[in-house]
């Protein structure tokens, strides 16, 4: 089931910036031949920019490639990781949560005040907001359950799949994965 969701994310994130891309390369042909300007291929790039992040955030909890400093972690005894791991994965669920929440309000305001963009489209905020904050939801869902995951394993003791579910990737895992990877594809 991971893969899958894995791929649908991966799917949509790049078909927004793959439409990202191909709205500015027509924006930048038209406004050097014919001297006229679609407006709002700017505008359009910030909402990509917004929605695509969100995704990234679930894509990057789901394989496990947020940014840690681990200097010290391989090092440590092994129910000191576990209690590490498990404290990464529940303050991140935490945080996502704290993000949706805080993007839930920005929508009520925006709702209420009928905010629209400072741009020729005077596009109402709601619409792309509302695509930010379902890009949110999805992560924070996403990162409880990897948070509920991590306390089952601590609560049950098992130190070494907390580890390899939710420790930090060593540089020969990374390497492994590529390859691997490199080699599916290359068969393709």
């Amino acid at each position: 089931m991971q893969d899958s969701i894995e791929r649908w994310l991966g799917t949509l994130f790049g078909l927004i910036f793959v439409g990202l891309s191909l709205l500015v390369t027509v924006e930048t042909i038209v406004r050097k031949v014919f001297n006229y300007s679609l407006q709002g291929a700017d505008e359009l790039g910030g909402y990509s920019l917004a929605v695509g992040g969100t995704i990234a955030f679930s894509l990057a909890l789901m394989g496990r490639t947020h940014i840690r400093v681990d200097v010290f972690h391989e090092h440590l005894p092994a129910s000191m990781k576990a209690v590490l791991d498990w404290m990464s994965a529940v303050f991140l669920a935490a945080f996502a949560v704290l993000m949706a929440w805080l993007a839930w309000y920005v929508i009520k305001d925006t709702t209420a005040y009928m905010s629209v963009s400072q741009t020729p489209w005077a596009t109402p905020l709601k619409y792309p907001q509302w695509a930010w904050l379902t890009g949110l939801i999805v992560f924070a869902l996403l990162a409880v359950l990897t948070a509920s995951r991590a306390t089952w394993l601590l609560v049950r003791g098992d130190a070494a799949q907390l580890d390899r579910e939710f420790g930090p990737r060593s540089t020969k895992q990374e390497v492994d994965e590529e390859l691997a990877d490199l080699k599916v594809r290359s068969v393709d």
